[in-house]
């Protein structure tokens, strides 16, 4: 953000202030800082992106390593913990397992701009090597940054000598991997794991798709498509809309969300954890593990559960997650009268624990809006409940079909409809034979066709073809 948009938002204008305090002294004002990145991040991107083309003056030919694949990326675990970090390492654990060679390089300042002063510029996660490009200071301005990313993201491509660049979203990660091919000569495949100008234009009401912000979020992220030597995404509803910007449809392959061996264990018995968290043997579980923000429509779910309760059906609602959505969300149960334990808010877990808490729900909610991007963009959280034969209630969206086939594995509840809601959850809940079922048979269908494994072997195939694995 450029010195200019600063003085239009102060919010970040203060953040910006603490996080350039030298260690000793910003210490007493960390949770000051925090609750200033909340507030920022609650109120989303404020400024029209750079759209100046990043660049590198080094431009110097490598010899890649067979096989060494170079992730290029926002942020990771362990220090960011969302769909977005646990895809990432997945997959490059998976790639590893396949006999890949994957690194990952987060992108400029990370995690040391949201207040990890002892990042170090490399840290084994999971065996796979995580790069953090940690200059001593950051350049004003969108366009600098970018820069000066690139540059050191540059440096390391000449020691690592990747074979291919594998950028996901957003269109910053995208020009530079980009702007690395053209210094390196190195092939960029970028993956579209959303379309985030479509959250942005959600998180600022009173806009639309004619605002300048949105439109240029939209172009840069179509120009990393269309120049991409190949173009990843996550599902047929993603690749339509990409193929419709204009990316050959023979240039761009679905790598699904997935789950790797451990959700696929034997399901675990929720006993201990009910009894932690206070939850009696005969009480109906409905719940979801969720970032907490507006497009997942929490909200309608809570309304359904105060409803459900209303008609005298012995539900607990079980919320695990958090984000900037979380206060209203505990204020919404409040004034429902869900704050007496029917409204359980466990705040954020571990992944590793994720299926312990599947192991006390007997549906899992996926509630979300009927916004544009829900419909587009097939979440993981659903595919690791159908993974712990969990069967799912979604809202009936067209990324959601993609993953629930009612009747079969689950059911789709018209979105933002508490009575809908309600109703189709009675049906369900009071038929344990229905839902052991339909778990079974999401399950059944995580196994056959959404494991990290196949992803890998897909990603493999898929670097094959430009030549450099």
């Amino acid at each position: 953000m450029a010195v200019g948009e600063l003085r239009h938002d102060p919010t970040r204008a203060a953040l910006l202030g603490v996080r350039l305090l030298p260690g000793r002294a910003r210490r007493p004002f960390l949770p000051v800082e925090r609750r200033l990145a909340a507030r920022a991040r609650a109120v989303g991107p404020a400024a029209v992106p750079s759209a100046v083309r990043v660049t590198l003056r080094r431009a110097r030919a490598v010899r890649p390593v067979p096989g060494r694949v170079l992730h290029v990326v926002t942020n990771s675990l362990p220090f960011k913990h969302a769909g977005y970090t646990v895809r990432t390492q997945k997959l490059a654990e998976a790639q590893r397992a396949a006999g890949l060679d994957p690194h990952v390089v987060t992108r400029i300042g990370f995690p040391v701009a949201q207040g990890v002063l002892d990042a170090r510029p490399l840290q084994i996660v999971g065996g796979v090597p995580q790069h953090r490009l940690l200059p001593p200071w950051l350049p004003y301005g969108q366009g600098a940054v970018l820069a000066r990313n690139a540059e050191l993201a540059g440096r390391l491509v000449e020691r690592l000598r990747p074979a291919v660049l594998h950028a996901a979203t957003d269109h910053a990660n995208g020009r530079v991997a980009l702007a690395l091919r053209a210094a390196h000569g190195l092939p960029v495949v970028y993956e579209v794991r959303g379309f985030l100008e479509d959250t942005w234009l959600t998180q600022r009401p009173g806009r639309g798709p004619e605002d300048p912000a949105y439109l240029m979020r939209r172009a840069l992220e179509t120009e990393c498509m269309r120049e991409a030597d190949l173009v990843l995404t996550l599902g047929a509803a993603m690749k339509a809309e990409i193929v419709a910007r204009g990316v050959p449809e023979e240039r761009v392959l679905l790598v699904p969300n997935a789950v790797d061996e451990a959700f696929l264990a034997e399901p675990l018995d929720g006993a201990p954890v009910r009894e932690r968290l206070g939850i009696a043997p005969d009480e109906l579980v409905v719940g979801t593990v969720s970032s907490l923000t507006p497009l997942e429509g929490i909200g309608t779910l809570l309304h359904a559960g105060a409803e459900l309760r209303r008609r005298g059906v012995p539900l607990r609602l079980l919320i695990v997650g958090d984000g900037p959505e979380r206060p209203a969300l505990l204020r919404l149960a409040a004034k429902l009268g869900l704050d007496d334990g029917t409204a359980l808010f466990t705040g954020r877990v571990p992944h590793s624990q994720v299926r312990e808490f599947h192991a006390v729900l007997d549906v899992f909610a996926v509630p979300r809006t009927d916004d544009r991007v829900c419909h587009l963009v097939t979440p993981l959280k659903p595919v690791e409940a159908m993974a712990s034969g969990v069967p799912v209630a979604a809202s009936d969206l067209t990324a959601m079909r993609e993953l629930v086939e009612p009747e079969v594995n689950g059911q789709l509840i018209p979105p933002e409809s508490p009575q809908a809601w309600a109703d189709a959850l009675e049906i369900l809940l009071y038929s344990q034979k229905r839902r052991a079922q339909w778990g079974a048979a999401a399950r059944a269908l995580v196994a056959r066709d959404r494991t990290w494994e196949r992803v890998a072997a897909t990603t493999r195939r898929a670097y094959r073809t430009l030549g450099c694995a």
